[in-house]
């Protein structure tokens, strides 16, 4: 039981810094939300959910058998990519903004969130690195610890967007820019201190 919920709450935070990110999936929810009201967030989260559901089968089927000798090799890569995605994160935080863009909404919510999902070049490295070792390695638990893993995951990605899309829809900023400014601050800073942990254990085995 204290496996499972050590690998929620690992998901869940891991997600949430995923899901702070700017980018295509954030604005498409921010400019529907205008017109969509509140729902718009949970829409576009569904069809970003179905693209990281057939990739995480094809992690489940695929990649985990090819990947288990080489957990070494996965748990390196996954920590360097926790550290630089954390630095990147501290480099862009900056720029962040829950500002409407002025951008024109998209039609339908969930075909935005699959192709802004699909599209978006740092969703793909995202789960190349982060997300595959992440779910590799809750695979060595059995699948159920992945499937909690993901769980944790969608419900940072769902909570964060739903929120985003009913401030937006009643007129409210959710957050300063300056505050989320810091919230991402402190994400960056979260994955950076994790990824150092996650390569403490391939060089100093718990």
């Amino acid at each position: 039981m204290y496996d499972i919920i050590q690998m929620f709450i690992l998901g869940l935070v891991i997600g949430l810094t995923g899901a702070l990110a700017p980018g295509p999936t954030l604005v498409a929810t921010i400019n529907t939300s205008l017109s969509g009201g509140w729902t718009s967030g949970p829409k576009i989260m569904i069809g970003h959910m179905i693209a990281e559901t057939v990739i995480f089968f094809l992690i489940v089927l695929g990649l985990a058998t090819l990947a288990l000798p080489y957990m070494t090799a996965v748990a390196l890569i996954g920590g360097i990519s926790l550290i630089l995605f954390g630095m990147l994160t501290l480099i862009g935080m900056r720029q962040a903004t829950l500002q409407n863009t002025g951008a024109p909404a998209v039609g339908n919510p969930y075909l935005a969130g699959l192709v802004t999902s699909a599209a978006n070049p740092y969703f793909w490295i995202w789960w190349l690195t982060i997300g595959s070792a992440m779910v590799i390695a809750g695979l060595q638990g059995g699948l159920v610890l992945a499937g909690v893993f993901m769980a944790g995951h969608w419900c940072a990605d769902l909570g964060w967007y739903t929120i985003v899309s009913t401030g937006i829809s009643r007129g409210r900023a959710v957050l300063s820019d300056m505050t989320y400014r810091w919230v991402i601050g402190a994400c960056g800073i979260f994955l950076v201190l994790f990824g150092a942990y996650y390569l403490s254990g391939v060089f100093l085995p718990h």
